[in-house]
């Protein structure tokens, strides 16, 4: 089991879902913490782990960004 990070700030959808499925099918267990700085993103990102079975839990950080952490 390996935590692994996906930095998809500053990238424009569909980006941040293609990098945060590409994390998910190399890592399929353990905790994978996405970070994105819009709420599509961050929507996107959630719904797409949630597809996959994967548990999304949405943290927001300072400056209005957010750390999407998904677990299997």
């Amino acid at each position: 089991m390996q935590d692994i990070t996906v930095d998809a700030r500053g990238l424009s959808c569909p980006q941040p879902v293609l990098e945060t499925l590409e994390a998910i099918k190399k890592y399929e267990s353990g905790i994978i913490t996405v970070l994105v700085d819009t709420t599509t993103s961050r929507d996107n990102v959630k719904r797409a782990a949630e597809k996959k079975g994967f548990k999304a839990e949405i943290r927001v950080s300072n400056g209005g960004e957010f750390k999407v952490e998904l677990s299997k």
